[in-house]
């Protein structure tokens, strides 16, 4: 299975007014760093816990349905199934209906009988699926430890922006994100 970001996330789930707040930066010199922090913390905590903070689509491509008829989609949460294509042997798509799926939202997975479903012409990427993705609203909908996270990641990150160092008192992350990322985390069996 492959994922393609098809629709990146509109905000960000920390402002650049929350983030300089936690900084307690007052002058607007570093605003534009500051933003780039704010981007590769969410892309950090998003990629160590295969979650999506903010609403996104995403586009996953199989060679096959899956046998045992579950499709488990990162990142999650699970928002909606939006299309469903098959291709055929030409390179032309099939429309497949998207009432043929059950949605696990509690789990992230799309339930379905793979029997029912065409089969796919083509023998690499024939299948593709098309989801929406994250928790939704920055402020009201992420969950706050997470938010948290990316806030201890800008400062840290703001505060070591030069050479990285090495040694045995150099961490590259601090221990509390790890901490707070810990509950969210979806491991792979």
């Amino acid at each position: 299975m492959s994922s393609i970001l098809l629709t990146a996330p509109a905000v960000e789930p920390v402002s650049l007014a929350e983030a300089k707040a936690f900084l307690r930066v007052e002058h607007d010199d570093d605003n534009d760093v500051i933003s780039a922090l704010i981007a590769g913390s969410r892309i950090h905590v998003e990629m160590q816990t295969r979650r999506a903070l903010i609403s996104q689509s995403w586009r996953l491509c199989f060679d096959l349905w899956p046998e045992d008829g579950r499709i488990e989609v990162r990142p999650a949460p699970l928002r909606s199934l939006d299309t469903v294509r098959v291709y055929d042997a030409g390179g032309a798509t099939r429309a497949v209906d998207r009432q043929a799926f059950v949605l696990d939202m509690s789990n992230a997975a799309l339930v379905f009988a793979p029997w029912a479903l065409p089969a796919p012409g083509r023998t690499a990427a024939g299948i593709e699926l098309d989801v929406s993705v994250g928790y939704g609203d920055a402020a009201v909908d992420v969950p706050e430890p997470l938010r948290q996270a990316i806030r201890i990641l800008v400062g840290h990150w703001y505060e070591h922006r030069g050479l990285v160092t090495t040694g045995p008192n150099f961490s590259p992350l601090p221990a509390t994100v790890a901490a707070l990322l810990a509950p969210y985390r979806m491991l792979s069996l």
